[in-house]
């Protein structure tokens, strides 16, 4: 495993419907799907200009009736996924899959913090290092950003478990502080407190479009709903949060080029 503790190495969406997803995500993102192949699921691997991004993962009816529902998470690479396991536990997370093997990827377990954002511990078995994430990268993920129920105290949760630091803040106003987060001196995402009432505290994962503005329109001719945005963010980017046509959130990011919208 070419990763270092504590790096976001992959992201995955759970669905209801893997095809309807497939022609959003292919259209509005650019990804290339592909089967996976391992059995007991429709699990798809998504990739961008030949590197693997993440999967998606199909969620059945009986699945949703043991409590899954549609949602993108990410997975935190770990040195050792049981001991992570074990010290996430013990700091008032919850266990939602106990370390597990997949045969030849490596062993994952699917955890929550103590304020109960999901997200999944990965020890690959490839000596690569992943590419999911990338700061610059069209079809990667730029930034992670969890809107949390208290962000101080997930900061120091975070920061013990994986070694993230408190970097900058802004100042958001009636919003609070929103504070980035580094990881091995990389600024990786950001985390800010939710003003209740004003959406469901969660992970987000923005990608990166080449034209987000043509990436808008693609949303809405897809069958997707904008809730916010093209709205400016620093680096000369724009983003966007919105529903998929299944009604699970997601968020791009990207330039507005010539002939966009003002």
């Amino acid at each position: 495993m070419g990763d270092k503790h504590g790096d976001f190495i992959w992201y995955e969406l759970l669905t209801t419907d893997p095809d309807a997803a497939q022609r959003f995500y292919s259209d509005v993102v650019g990804w290339d799907f592909a089967p996976s192949g391992m059995p007991g699921g429709d699990y798809r691997f998504f990739s961008y200009a030949g590197q693997g991004i993440g999967g998606m993962l199909h969620i059945t009816p009986e699945d949703c009736a043991k409590g899954a529902r549609s949602a993108w998470l990410g997975y935190i690479g770990v040195n050792d996924v049981d001991a992570s396991t074990a010290s996430i536990g013990a700091a008032g997370g919850t266990v939602l899959i106990p370390p597990t093997d997949i045969p030849g990827v490596g062993r994952f377990a699917m955890v929550t913090d103590p304020q109960g954002h999901p997200f999944y511990l990965m020890r690959g078995s490839s000596p690569e290092a992943s590419h999911s994430f990338s700061m610059d990268g069209v079809g990667h993920c730029v930034w992670n950003e969890l809107n949390a129920r208290e962000h101080k105290a997930m900061l120091a949760f975070y920061g013990e478990q994986f070694g993230w630091q408190s970097g900058d803040f802004m100042d958001m106003g009636a919003m609070g502080e929103y504070r980035f987060i580094t990881q091995n001196g990389v600024t990786i995402g950001a985390m800010m407190t939710v003003v209740p009432g004003t959406q469901d505290p969660q992970w987000s994962y923005y990608f990166m479009v080449a034209d987000i503005d043509a990436a808008a329109a693609k949303i809405l001719a897809g069958g997707g709903q904008i809730l916010h945005g093209p709205s400016e963010v620093p680096g000369n980017l724009f983003m966007v949060a919105g529903l998929d046509p299944l009604g699970t959130s997601f968020a791009i990011v990207g330039q507005r080029h010539a002939g966009g919208a003002a």
